[in-house]
């Protein structure tokens, strides 16, 4: 079954923005988000700044809806946002840039 959805998934996520379809585990940035982000991002909200939100909308109002704008904000940190980058490696961020894309196009079910 896995086999059969692996490749119908790459296609629905190559077509949302996220590019490099096999470079990247879901299941990791899943995991590492609930480590690292969830304490302020919940469910795809924000707690801090309510309004920038992870939702699809806000993030492509906010040019936010790509996975290299959210490895840099993730990386470099904005605002009341810490910086991520020498805390997790490069391949755990953007594992955590193609989940918050994929949940962004689910509506954070």
């Amino acid at each position: 079954m896995k086999e059969k959805i692996l490749p119908l998934l790459c296609a629905l996520v190559f077509f949302n923005g996220i590019s490099d379809c096999f470079a990247f585990d879901i299941e990791n940035g899943e995991q590492l988000f609930a480590a690292n982000c969830s304490a302020c991002h919940i469910g795809g909200k924000n707690v801090v700044v309510p309004e920038k939100n992870l939702q699809s909308d806000v993030l492509q109002a906010n040019g936010m809806k790509s996975v290299d704008a959210i490895v840099y904000q993730v990386t470099n940190g904005k605002n009341a946002m810490p910086a991520f980058g020498g805390r997790l490696e490069d391949q755990n961020i953007k594992d955590i840039a193609n989940y918050v894309i994929s949940q962004s196009t689910k509506g954070w079910n």
